[in-house]
């Protein structure tokens, strides 16, 4: 896989979107543009925010009581949302002339998002919870933008072979490495820029979503134990070590770092530093996105039932292990493969991790153990690796009622005492685990 494809699913009744990342290679007139677009949208955003935040204050106040400091006084603004925003921006391009230069469309869009975020903080989803506060945007921070419509008589976003006629901007060139596949709708592009240049993301549609295998055909099942240890261990003994691409280059982005503290900020040889320090993060995070589809890819094709564990990543990244955990990155790891699953036809569940790496996986009894302990040892005679015991209740679990056969734990027939083995997967020029 490139490193500018981006396989970010979502998936519906009757159609999938799916996103195809591609490099574009502005002229430095169009980058200067591009910027110019970011920055004047980053102070829109703060604007109606701003608005937002002041409507807030004035509407609301404690129930019993007075505020000792401060009342807000004058005429009470009505709500704003995104309607009352979005008509203003007429006004707007009247008092600042160099919003008529930024196409309508990527203007509302920003609204949207604004509006989307908003809605976020304040209403609860169906668990009951909330987003956090909308923050105000620093220079920089609103690095993409997007045309809603691509290839419409009324879209401001034109694609035609590997040329992206973009309104108000231009025709860039796109580094088409690999083709849109036939039958797949360009919904949106979305231009956002990244330590290493500029990239147009395509929201594609696809309506041959293939059909969900049906329970009563799945031949082969496993539940995958997620740790630091080992990255994950699935319920046939099957390990993958972690590979610690963030620690790994902790050394040369210390040392890197420590070189753009001591430059001046704001200075050229400060920028230069800066981006440099953005590409090596860059060049981690896209070492594990990669990890993390191939170790996906390989599930799929080898299961067709995958059982998870639902952890509580955010509480676990607040403990002394956190940097370890995310450089591991679960959360992102478990999205990704549900997507490849769906994608592939095959189905994942997600279950109660609790007591799992104490309950017995062959007698059901609860074995008390620390962290350090790394071996299951039951008095049943049962004696597997840690992870591999709690893999195994996990398959337990997600397969009760289902009619899968050989789902269950290490029985008496088999050698009490197990040792798991380690998957060779090579990711590009990089080696996930030996």
């Amino acid at each position: 896989m490139s490193y500018v494809v981006s396989h970010a699913t979502k998936w519906y009744y009757d159609f999938m979107l799916l996103t195809y990342q591609y490099k574009l290679n502005p002229t430095p007139e169009q980058v200067v543009l591009l910027e110019t677009w970011g920055e004047l949208l980053r102070r829109h955003w703060n604007y109606a925010l701003g608005e937002r935040l002041d409507w807030l204050r004035r509407t609301r106040s404690q129930v019993d009581r007075c505020s000792l400091l401060c009342e807000p006084i004058g005429e009470i603004p009505s709500k704003p949302d995104y309607y009352t925003q979005a008509s203003d921006l007429k006004k707007t391009k009247e008092l600042f002339p160099d919003y008529k230069n930024i196409y309508a469309d990527c203007q509302q869009q920003n609204l949207m998002r604004l509006d989307k975020t908003w809605k976020r903080w304040l209403i609860p989803d169906t668990s009951g919870k909330r987003g956090g506060r909308p923050r105000f945007k620093k220079r920089g921070d609103i690095s993409s933008f997007t045309f809603p419509r691509v290839n419409h008589p009324k879209a401001g976003a034109h694609l035609t072979s590997n040329t992206l006629k973009l309104s108000k901007i231009g025709e860039i060139d796109v580094v088409l490495h690999r083709a849109i596949p036939d039958g797949f709708e360009i919904k949106q592009a979305t231009i956002l820029v990244k330590a290493d240049g500029w990239y147009c993301s395509f929201s594609l549609e696809d309506k041959t979503v293939p059909e969900l295998l049906p329970v009563d055909e799945i031949k082969t099942a496993t539940g995958i134990d997620v740790g630091l240890e080992k990255f994950l261990t699935t319920a046939d003994g099957q390990s993958i070590e972690v590979p610690q691409y963030y620690r790994k280059a902790q050394a040369t982005l210390a040392r890197q770092q420590r070189k753009l503290a001591r430059l001046l900020k704001g200075s050229n040889n400060y920028n230069f530093q800066s981006n440099k320090v953005a590409r090596l993060h860059l060049h981690v995070a896209r070492q594990r996105k990669e990890f993390h589809y191939h170790v996906a890819h390989w599930l799929a094709n080898s299961y067709d039932l995958i059982v998870f564990e639902n952890l509580n990543i955010r509480g676990l990244a607040r403990t002394r292990l956190a940097k370890s955990i995310l450089d591991v990155a679960w959360g992102k790891f478990l999205e990704i493969m549900q997507a490849v699953a769906v994608k592939r036809g095959k189905l994942s569940i997600g279950v109660d991790p609790r007591g799992t790496s104490i309950n017995c996986s062959s007698c059901g009894e609860r074995v008390e153990k620390t962290l350090a302990i790394r071996v299951h040892s039951c008095s049943c005679g049962l004696i597997v690796d840690r992870d591999w015991n709690s893999a195994l209740n996990l398959l337990k679990r997600g397969s009760v009622g289902l009619p899968i056969p050989g789902c269950g734990g290490l029985d008496i027939s088999q050698p009490v005492k197990q040792q798991v083995s380690y998957v060779n997967l090579s990711v590009g020029r990089y080696t996930a685990c030996s």
